[in-house]
């Protein structure tokens, strides 16, 4: 076995990614491709409607397994693995007692809506008025379900005798890479083993609505006005740096963890996304766009979130604004499910390529409200414009049309900060639908760019590793990596561009007021 102390110069480097369906370890070379994977689904929980959780112990025996498993496949022993890094589903949150390693209560996942309620409390009780922009101007974020300040609050409300053992210092709080850290260095410790390290980086608490973007630490009268013990936090680190080294008693005994960045902010540093201006759209579920906007932090007055891109070491943290689609190949799949328009996935691209337009058709999927920029949770979906012309194929074509009007909606609101997007790099599932993304590229009006390696989620974190131990020199390196697979360069006439956009905008409208109460 390794041992703890012994330096690793190995030709590889490794990525724990942590999603919301499944573990995967991811290794890599030093050109950034992807030398071997190992993957494991974990149950999703559904106690109650808006309800999700994980099973956190679940995810850590499927996480330390897939790192065992993608050694074996790829027949790379621990020592040419030179360092590790973590990427995370990021809001996602667990509580766990500091003595025995078992969970409180059930991880809550970032989906979840059951801290409602606790949002409009704490709205509410606003002392200026500002109601979910109570702590924006010091979190970047509004007040929501979907970050993980809340749910810690609602499990210390919520689960018996836990807040009691909070304030008497033996638990901990975490997401997941805190988790997933405070395992893989040692856990609760043991002979000749140092107990876990508790820490997270700066890309993670930027989405517990409980960090000040500013001093990059928790802001304590925000942990007050929620009744959270500052002494459960974990302390916040950089992105890259040489966190710790993982337990002696571990396939990968003895090397070092040395990289966090939450997913959204991994696949944009995967991207090479460097520079203030560079974006990158995740097409998945949802969709997630990040704009660097440099080393200040930028306030949107059209609901984007500001969150922290990355911090490499000592550097001054870099900054992005964010805003999430919440459906897009969530839609292809309701095509398939609740439709029956199509039996797989796969057949909607072929469906939508076999008409030359949408027929005058628009989708507009407000299944739960309209998130960044309009902010409507009273609107529902709706699909106007139909004639006795309109078909299944235009249905579909105005479906995959959907993601690329919302995105234009997004960036567009990303470039009142001021930084032109020249460019749209992209990743994610849906990435290999051709005829969304020229549609994208088109509604744009600016090139849209699919890299050579699409696991640019791992990579981002491997890549953080990887500067943290040397095996990069450094971010140019990450830049001379990066290399574009296809580019769809916007082919479509101004005017119809326009033409269409506005179609959808109506379209848009028409969805407002469904909800009531």
């Amino acid at each position: 076995m390794t041992d703890a102390n012994t330096p690793h110069r190995g030709g590889y480097i490794a990525a724990i990614d942590q999603g919301t369906t499944s573990s995967r370890c991811i290794i890599f070379d030093h050109d950034g491709r992807i030398v071997d994977v190992a993957r494991r689904e974990h149950r999703q929980i559904f106690p109650h409607p808006g309800w999700v959780e994980h099973d956190a112990q679940e995810i850590w025996i499927n996480s330390r397994s897939v790192t065992g498993e993608v050694l074996a496949s790829s027949d790379i022993p621990a020592s040419e693995i030179a360092a590790i890094g973590i990427t995370n589903q990021r809001e996602t949150t667990v509580v766990w007692d500091r003595a025995t390693g078992e969970p409180v209560y059930n991880a809550i996942v970032w989906q979840d809506t059951r801290t409602a309620e606790i949002c409009e409390r704490l709205a509410a009780g606003a002392p200026d008025g500002s109601g979910i922009d109570r702590y924006r101007a010091v979190t970047g974020l509004p007040l929501s379900p979907y970050f993980s300040g809340t749910k810690l609050a609602w499990i210390l409300e919520n689960v018996d005798g836990v807040r009691e053992r909070a304030e008497a210092g033996e638990l901990c709080f975490g997401t997941m890479d805190t988790w997933l850290m405070w395992n893989l260095s040692g856990g609760t410790g043991g002979p000749g083993q140092e107990p876990g390290i508790h820490v997270t980086d700066v890309t993670n608490a930027s989405r517990t609505l409980l960090m000040d973007l500013t001093t990059l630490q928790w802001d304590e009268r925000i942990c007050e006005d929620m009744g959270i013990p500052v002494s459960m936090l974990p302390e916040i680190r950089s992105s890259s740096e040489e966190y710790c080294r993982v337990r002696r008693r571990s396939v990968l005994g003895g090397v070092p963890v040395a990289g966090i960045l939450g997913d959204q902010q991994a696949a944009m540093f995967g991207q090479a996304c460097l520079e203030p201006g560079d974006a990158k759209n995740t097409y998945g579920t949802g969709n997630f766009l990040l704009l660097n906007t440099g080393t200040e932090p930028v306030h949107s007055d059209k609901g984007l979130l500001t969150t922290v891109c990355y911090r490499l070491g000592d550097q001054p943290a870099v900054y992005a604004l964010e805003g999430s689609v919440a459906v897009s190949g969530s839609l292809v799949q309701w095509l398939r499910d609740n439709l029956g328009l199509i039996s797989s996935s796969s057949e909607v691209e072929p469906l939508a390529a076999s008409v030359d337009d949408n027929g005058g058709a628009y989708l507009v999927p407000a299944f739960s409200g309209l998130f960044a920029p309009r902010w409507r949770p009273d609107a529902r979906g709706v699909l106007v414009g139909l004639t006795r012309y309109v078909t299944k194929a235009h249905i579909a074509r105005a479906a995959l049309e959907a993601t690329a009007f919302q995105s234009r909606e997004v960036i567009e609101a990303a470039m009142e900060s001021g930084l032109p997007v020249g460019e749209l790099r992209v990743d994610g599932g849906m990435v290999v639908n051709e005829l969304l993304m020229q549609f994208q590229a088109d509604i744009l009006g600016v090139p849209v760019t699919r890299p050579a390696v699409i696991e640019t989620t791992a990579l981002g974190a491997a890549y953080a590793a990887g500067l943290a131990v040397g095996y990069w020199s450094g971010t140019e390196e990450i830049r001379r990596n990066w290399s574009a697979e296809r580019t769809w360069e916007p082919s479509m006439p101004a005017e119809r561009r326009e033409e269409l956009y506005a179609r959808w905008n109506q379209a848009v409208e028409r969805t407002y007021g469904w909800v009531q109460d």
